[in-house]
């Protein structure tokens, strides 16, 4: 199955604004995780960017799982993009 890395931008004051929708963010990616889609995601050390690496049949299945996120939902990420990655090693 294809492999596919997304990169995204947090909103300003992403810390507090992030707070009313972080137990559902969190929720919602155990269960992509579970399943087998998500591999890893996590914020950059200074908080501004988010990166992701999904094990997804297509690119339109990381686009759902991302524009279905609470995050993308209440503008905590404020864009991303989403390449196929070839998995040398």
């Amino acid at each position: 199955m294809p492999k596919y890395i997304m990169w995204g931008s947090y909103c300003e004051d992403v810390l507090e604004k992030r707070v009313p929708h972080r137990q559902a963010h969190l929720d919602g990616l155990a269960q992509q995780k579970a399943s087998g889609v998500l591999v890893t995601i996590g914020p950059t050390k200074d908080i501004t960017q988010v990166f992701a690496i999904y094990d997804a049949p297509d690119e339109e299945t990381v686009r759902q799982l991302v524009e279905n996120d609470p995050y993308w939902q209440h503008s905590i990420w404020t864009e991303y993009s989403i390449k196929e990655w070839i998995q040398a090693i």
